[in-house]
């Protein structure tokens, strides 16, 4: 056949690709055969390489089984195919076009590859998918830009998702390397799978599998394993993340990165999904991933800046702000109220003399430990730094007698740390008012202090 001649008639990038077929049917060798003058020229610039007509063509292009499988699909079982997708290992946009070609020799099909690289995504590429896609892919928009909770809207996308696979379990996790721990953002199991939930699988062992997934999807947007020559694949590349997938009872997995501005905030996967859809489930996932990723780093933000608003960034207790937002919550009935519940007011004693003999640093530690020694004594409570060395503390569903244990376990606690803590408290029963509570409280914890000073006047305030 005249490859040549048949690439002389266009003028992007184009090739001719083989794809060699063995007795059972897994796809061996795949070569480029032919290129026209806007491929070699581009292969000489882009890979630094003279194109040698017959080379495998991971000698030009990066090895990806999901580009491997495009050529097979197209070259043999005769597909014409089309898909435009990132390549972040290279910050660029693929578009590319798979035609199959007609065989004269037994044992090998050929498809022509026509593709066009850009530095930037192209709206208007990215709007040329199928209708079906399309339509699935509008409708994942229209759901995640509604009004609502985020993490209940992509649950519901997530469902979504898992129906157009076809699969038993669709999820979203969530990769924190910093601190070396995941989690599960939403899930979706066909009911009567035999897969389980992913938080029965997360441990830190789990973790490390994670770790392994970038490796594995390599120059590629995704890794999608779909019949025996996948697994075995899979087996000789990622041996952990196969054996984990066998012993989860999964033969098939699509999975892809969630990214955004170059940050991986998690993955996204369909498992046990139907093998005869995988190109359209290849082309909707890909677009998919990219709204869903943007709008889990909104969410992320806004917890960001939530936690910044709420919280002590000294001592890790929340702030001021959000003792008077849950005062005025209770007030106003906004928060259930579990009775009787205990107010707690503690003030670290000496705070001052040590800042002026010691230093601020030795002082800010203090801080940090009495917070510490609080949250960890009133460990269903809420902890709130109410100002200087002053912490109050919110403990729903504590009785006296508990409050009682309490405090007694906190003196031992406070005698460890090497701190001095003041304490009030005060046990809020159904028909009380809080602000009465805390004001009684805050009085018993001067009393207190008054009794401390009183035994100790030589660490009195100067």
């Amino acid at each position: 056949m005249d490859f040549d001649t048949l690439l002389s008639g266009y003028k992007s990038k184009a090739c001719v690709i083989s794809v060699d077929i063995l007795p059972d049917d897994h796809y061996g060798n795949i070569r480029i055969v032919a290129g026209n003058k806007p491929h070699c020229d581009d292969m000489l610039k882009t890979m630094h390489k003279e194109f040698i007509p017959g080379a495998p063509y991971q000698e030009y292009f990066p090895e990806d089984k999901n580009f491997e499988d495009f050529c097979y699909r197209s070259a043999i079982l005769g597909q014409p195919l089309h898909t435009y997708v990132n390549l972040p290992f290279m910050n660029l946009w693929l578009n590319m076009f798979l035609l199959p070609l007609e065989s004269d020799i037994e044992g090998t099909g050929y498809c022509l590859y026509s593709y066009e690289v850009t530095p930037h995504d192209d709206a208007e590429q990215r709007a040329s998918l199928s209708a079906d896609t399309s339509a699935k892919v509008l409708e994942t928009c229209i759901k995640l830009r509604a009004s609502g909770n985020i993490r209940e809207k992509i649950k519901d996308v997530i469902d979504d998702i898992r129906k157009i696979c076809e699969s038993d379990h669709c999820c979203i996790l969530l990769v924190d390397k910093e601190n070396r721990e995941c989690k599960t953002f939403c899930e979706s199991i066909n009911p009567g799978s035999t897969v389980q939930p992913m938080d029965n699988f997360l441990d830190e062992g789990f973790f490390d599998i994670t770790q392994t997934w970038d490796g594995t999807i390599g120059g590629s947007t995704c890794v999608i394993v779909k019949n025996q020559q996948d697994r075995e694949w899979l087996e000789s590349v990622n041996p952990l993340w196969s054996k984990s997938l066998r012993d989860a009872n999964v033969h098939s997995i699509v999975l892809f990165p969630l990214i955004y501005n170059e940050n991986t905030l998690g993955y996204m996967w369909a498992l046990n999904f139907n093998e005869e859809s995988t190109v359209r489930i290849k082309e909707t996932l890909e677009l998919t991933t990219f709204f869903i990723a943007s709008e889990i780093a909104n969410y992320q933000l806004l917890q960001r800046l939530e936690k910044l608003s709420t919280m002590d960034m000294l001592t890790g207790a929340k702030n001021r702000n959000a003792m008077n937002n849950i005062i005025s919550d209770i007030i106003a009935g906004k928060t259930e109220v579990k009775y009787p519940y205990s107010v707690i007011f503690s003030d670290l004693n000496g705070l001052k003399r040590v800042n002026d003999e010691s230093g601020h640093t030795e002082g800010d530690h203090l801080l940090k430990t009495t917070a510490s020694t609080l949250a960890g004594v009133f460990f269903e409570g809420e902890v709130y730094r109410a100002g200087g060395d002053e912490f109050m503390i919110l403990a729903f569903d504590m009785d006296e007698k508990t409050l009682e244990a309490r405090i007694e376990r906190l003196e031992k606690q406070a005698d460890k740390e090497n701190i001095s803590i003041s304490v009030g408290t005060y046990v809020v029963h159904e028909g009380e008012d809080i602000r009465n509570a805390m004001r009684i409280a805050d009085e018993r914890m001067y009393n207190d202090k008054k009794e401390y000073y009183d035994k100790h006047p030589e660490r009195r305030y100067r």
